[in-house]
């Protein structure tokens, strides 16, 4: 069964893709190992600004797999993607579905800083990441994780380096520190080498733990 939503999925990888996994492969042997072990499977960017979000929110601290169980669920309840259609559902209608109390109304704070012109969606393409982050953590329920992965997934920014996220976590400590707990200082020394292309990194450690394509 496909996505819900996958209409709004890029065919079409990102346009540096290529050369970063070249610089990857050059730059650390050990991400050669995992880049060479992942083939016919890219990032692809989701082009609803709405949907990505939502998409991020639902994925807080749950595995991806986990996290897409609850958005097929929630979604198929919603119907519509969007907005509106998340504020008419409500905290009740996404809480039944799959959501947490405090996930339900994350979303639904998220729809109304859409609904209300907080953001300005043109603007974001034009502005450096850590901007970008400071306008979404205003949003309750959107931290830096959630932001990075808009980052990553909708706005494609290249080089972002989500520590906070479990899977990146594990996949340093299992495929670089032989299964053994790395300090944030640790995990930045070694992605060092990974510049200007750490989102491209991040997104073949995830794949390293887990074959479904990374879709947050």
């Amino acid at each position: 069964m496909p996505s819900l939503d996958s209409a709004d999925i890029a065919a079409t990888p990102p346009p540096y893709w290529r050369r970063a996994r070249r610089h990857l492969i050059a730059a650390d042997p050990v991400m050669a190992a995992i880049v060479r072990g992942v083939r016919g499977q890219t990032l692809r960017r989701r082009e609803d600004a709405f949907l990505s979000l939502a998409r991020a929110i639902i994925g807080q601290q749950i595995s991806v797999k986990a996290a897409e169980s609850v958005w097929r669920k929630m979604a198929a309840a919603v119907g519509e993607i969007s907005p509106q259609a998340f504020a008419r559902a409500g905290e009740a209608t996404l809480r039944a579905n799959g959501a947490t109390r405090q996930k339900s109304g994350y979303l639904v704070s998220l729809a109304a800083h859409f609904l209300d012109g907080s953001f300005d969606l043109a603007a974001w393409p034009d502005l450096d990441d850590e901007t970008v982050i400071a306008q979404l953590t205003v949003v309750k329920g959107i931290g830096r994780w959630t932001a990075e992965m808009f980052l990553i997934f909708h706005l494609l920014r290249p080089d972002v380096l989500p520590l906070g996220d479990i899977g990146v976590q594990r996949a340093l400590r299992d495929r670089y520190n032989g299964g053994n707990d790395l300090t944030v200082d640790e995990m930045r020394a070694l992605a060092e080498p990974w510049r200007p292309w750490r989102s491209v990194a991040s997104w073949y450690l995830w794949r390293s733990l887990d074959a479904v394509p990374v879709d947050r």
